[in-house]
């Protein structure tokens, strides 16, 4: 394929050493797919009824929880969770601003590690993530 002009899609180029790279449409879609997987996946989203799934520039996962009369506690209704640059998460919490379609940040706990992920949301929100 090298020199050719036809790369692959889903790919940007081909490095010079050979080897694929993502598009960065293609890693942030892997990186909020990690991301689900490390809270537990479809379990996760049963558990805890989140939808409105989406990858983030940052990149990252961002999901909404039910706001059915106090679901989740203090009002939280959506989650951010942002990858750093030293391979932790950000996790960044948000609640309905009144009626509106505006939504206030609750709070955000930097420096948390993939194994921590399902225990800090489930301390936050109050929602298990299993069984």
């Amino acid at each position: 394929m090298r020199g050719s002009g036809n790369v692959p899609r889903g790919y940007c180029r081909l490095r010079a050493t050979g080897g694929p790279v993502m598009s960065s449409s293609s890693y942030r879609l892997a990186i909020a797919r990690t991301i689900l997987g490390q809270l537990g996946g479809n379990r996760f989203v049963a558990m805890t009824g989140a939808r409105q799934f989406r990858a983030l520039e940052a990149p990252g996962l961002q999901f909404d929880l039910p706001e059915d009369g106090g679901f989740a506690r203090g009002g939280i209704c959506r989650i951010q969770v942002r990858l750093d640059p030293c391979d932790t998460y950000t996790v960044t919490v948000f609640a309905r601003k009144g009626n509106g379609p505006d939504y206030c940040e609750v709070s955000s706990l930097p420096g948390v590690y993939c194994d921590m992920l399902e225990g800090v949301f489930t301390e936050i929100t109050g929602l298990y993530t299993r069984l």
